[in-house]
């Protein structure tokens, strides 16, 4: 990186417009990491800090401005207003546009039906979550207010229970933290990506949420599974129930739930209806899937389907065939498409300016030392509150001793600026008692009134001394708060919206192969090129196109479903399937085995072998004549792995790979013309898949094994002379066997 800089030799000019920019002219070098510093890592703070992560209260800044603002406007009661008229007001305290601002009331509006517990009482379209092409209306055409539980956010407020802070021009002040009466961080779902770093907020149910807060006051080591059941989506849906993963959520703060569609089989018209889908999806998703599995035909069992949503909710209807079961059906489409999906949690929040990611515990924790100032600050404002007027009224109470002498000293004191002066000498009072008295009405200053307020003193004084007590006793901040909670709970709890579905209760169902099966010729070239040619393409098609010097080393018969083993030059194997490929034709190159893989760098392939069901075994030929005997099925596995390392021993270099179903003979050929065929049951199978193998063929000094195949009936007259009872063997010279290059593999 470098910066411009202002030659020291030039003049400065007369003109402003013409006048030297400081540093324009010259480059200097700069470490990219020191730019970084000062112009990346401010950003990045800004970002984590005041913008994308939320706090203890539930908030991120867009929303709390935007509440905050709609409380000072009055909307806690009354009638909606314009949705335009908030985001401008809002634009005070919020300068990042209309249209963020917006949004950020959509989101929160009830109608939209993104929260648990919306704050904004919405008319108008505002969208819906689950719909990611249903456009919310433009501002001027909706109008809000704030929900009623908003109160709950702003509750005394205006009693300096949180920290006020300047706007971004200093002509208003906003709060740092609302005041929540309920935890609403875990009540509403919150997501937001700083940089990097995100969080990802599941909601909970509200009376759940409360009641597990107060058995935590009341019980640091309370156990959350028994009260905190679980996420509460707003669109509903079940949550198939994995209780050790969800310890880990509320332990961890990290970790996933899987949400399943609501559905139901309508017999008289032979289709499905879905009501509620997973939160984290949209229903255009849902279907843009399920059409792609139609169309490649991996399922055949819909005829048409379609969105039914109208005012009355979500539905989305599929028609089924003449005789197809709706549950296998279902449990198909919850494997491949979004009707099941993922909710993936990470609870990263704010704590005193520093991103935490934190278990529920500590989250509840944290809520309840946040709001446990919140109600000690109160109690302060409060008291400071009556003790000022505990004040007042006692300095009322020594003018109820003789009245007439106050009324004396007021009419003789000829200077009106001396009136508090000799109020505070006659009476013995401090000044600002003396000013109380002294604006009291003329109509006042009579017994009955002046015993009226008095009889307030002893009240006031009991309030007193039990505010001073609670500011000392932690206890009693908490009873106070759980009585807070109790309320909440009661007023705006509401039943569960997601339902458990334990997946023991389920009949365990393997899944069913969707890949079409038909019959397919499969060519492997020396390069790597790969092809997959059907019996009628290819009667159809000429020669094989290949690049130049590349020749086809493996043809083979098999199905789509085949199961493919690629060996590779680096004891690898990847595993894929022959319906993983295009099919293609013979005047095409076909597909480039490594990077169709994502084989490492510069690995090549040696080796495929097709199978169906893991029978047969394996040959492991290497240069020193051992050669290593392998079950094909120790490379079953029951994980869908795509890639296994050690697939062979790599001690020394292989010089083929042969697939038998079963024992059989087998030519060897070494590099001084010796041969000899054995028999593979005189081999052991073994176990590990890197064996080192058995000395088959005996080598003398410099001479290697080079060749190696499998005896066919065409070629077993000419090599019988080589064949050997026992091994290790030398074998015979075998400088007359030309064939033996010529055979196939």
């Amino acid at each position: 990186m470098a910066r411009p800089r202002k030659p020291k030799d030039e003049p400065k000019s007369a003109n402003p417009q013409n006048a030297y920019i400081e540093g324009a002219g010259l480059m200097v070098e700069e470490r990219i990491t020191e730019t970084l510093r000062r112009n990346f890592m401010p950003y990045a703070m800004s970002a984590i800090v005041s913008r994308a992560l939320p706090e203890i209260d539930g908030f991120k800044p867009s929303h709390r401005k935007l509440l905050y603002t709609m409380y000072k406007m009055g909307l806690l009661s009354g009638a909606r207003t314009k949705s335009a008229n908030v985001v401008g007001q809002t634009m005070r305290l919020n300068p990042h546009g209309d249209a963020a601002i917006y949004e950020t009331m959509v989101r929160m509006a009830r109608d939209n039906e993104s929260l648990l517990h919306p704050y904004v009482d919405s008319k108008g379209n505002f969208g819906k979550v689950y719909s990611r092409d249903m456009a919310y209306a433009a501002p001027r055409y909706t109008e809000v207010r704030l929900e009623p539980i908003a109160a709950e956010l702003f509750a005394d407020i205006d009693k300096e229970t949180v920290d006020f802070t300047p706007n971004y021009d200093n002509t208003t002040t906003e709060p740092t933290l609302l005041p929540a009466t309920f935890p609403s961080v875990l009540v509403n779902a919150n997501t937001g990506i700083a940089v990097s770093m995100a969080s990802n907020v599941c909601p909970f149910n509200l009376a759940e949420v409360c009641e597990t807060t107060i058995a935590l006051i009341r019980d640091p080591e309370h156990d959350l599974l028994s009260t905190l059941k679980g996420p509460d989506f707003p669109t509903g849906a079940f949550m198939l129930y994995d209780e050790q993963e969800m310890q880990r959520i509320y332990d961890t703060g990290r970790g996933s739930v899987k949400l399943r569609s609501k559905w139901s089989y309508d017999k008289s018209a032979n289709c499905i209806e879905v009501t509620q889908i997973p939160y984290s999806t949209t229903i255009e998703a849902i279907m843009e899937k399920v059409a792609e599995l139609v169309k490649d035909g991996r399922i055949r069992e819909i005829s048409y389907h379609r969105d039914e949503t109208d005012l009355n909710g979500l539905k989305y209807t599929i028609d089924l065939k003449r005789g197809v079961d709706p549950d296998k059906l279902m449990q198909k489409l919850f494997r491949m498409t979004p009707l099941q999906d993922t909710y993936s949690c990470n609870f990263n929040i704010l704590i005193a300016g520093t991103p935490r990611v934190m278990g529920v515990r500590e989250i509840l924790e944290e809520w309840i030392a946040f709001r446990t100032e919140c109600i000690r600050r109160r109690v302060y404002y409060d008291l400071h509150k009556k003790m000022d007027k505990l004040h007042l009224l006692e300095g009322l109470q020594r003018i109820l001793l003789d009245i007439d002498k106050a009324i004396r000293i007021v009419r003789e004191t000829e200077e009106e600026s001396e009136v508090v002066s000799n109020l505070m000498i006659g009476f013995g009072i401090d000044e600002v008692q003396a000013e109380y008295v002294a604006e009291i009405k003329l109509r006042h200053l009579n017994r009955e009134y002046i015993l009226n307020r008095t009889n307030e003193i002893e009240q006031l004084r009991k309030d007193v001394a039990e505010m001073e007590d609670i500011l000392h006793d932690v206890k009693k901040i908490r009873k106070i708060m759980t009585e807070e909670l109790k309320k909440v709970a009661q007023k705006y709890g509401q039943p569960r919206k997601t339902l458990f579905y334990d997946m023991t209760d389920e009949p365990e169902v393997t899944p069913e192969d969707d890949t079409p099966d038909y019959p397919v010729n499969l060519f492997l070239s020396a390069e790597g090129y790969f092809k997959k040619i059907t019996p009628q393409s290819l009667r159809m098609s000429g020669e094989q196109k290949l690049k130049e010097g590349d020749v086809i080393t493996q043809q083979q018969e098999a199905t789509n479903r085949t199961e493919l083993l690629f060996f590779t030059d680096r004891q690898q194997v990847y595993k894929t399937r022959a319906g993983a490929f295009d099919d293609t034709k013979a005047s095409v190159l076909g597909d480039f085995v490594p990077v169709k893989l994502g084989f490492d760098e510069g690995e090549r392939v040696v080796r495929m072998v097709a199978t169906t069901d893991y029978s047969g075994f394996l040959l492991f030929c290497f240069e020193n004549g051992k050669v290593a005997k392998v079950p094909l099925s120790a490379y079953a596995t029951k994980t869908n792995r795509k890639k296994l390392a050690n697939a062979y021993s790599g001690k020394n270099p292989l010089v083929q790979v042969l697939y038998i179903p079963e024992d059989c003979d087998i030519l060897l050929r070494s590099s001084n013309a010796r041969a000899l065929v054995f028999s593979t049951a005189m081999l052991l199978p073994k176990t590990t898949r890197d064996s080192i193998g058995v000395q088959v063929m005996t080598l003398r000094t410099r001479a290697k094994l080079e060749y190696a195949a499998v005896v066919t009936e065409e070629t077993a007259a000419q090599v019988m002379k080589y064949i050997v009872k026992n091994i290790p063997a030398a074998g015979g010279m075998a400088k007359e066997l030309e064939i033996a290059g010529q055979m196939t593999l």
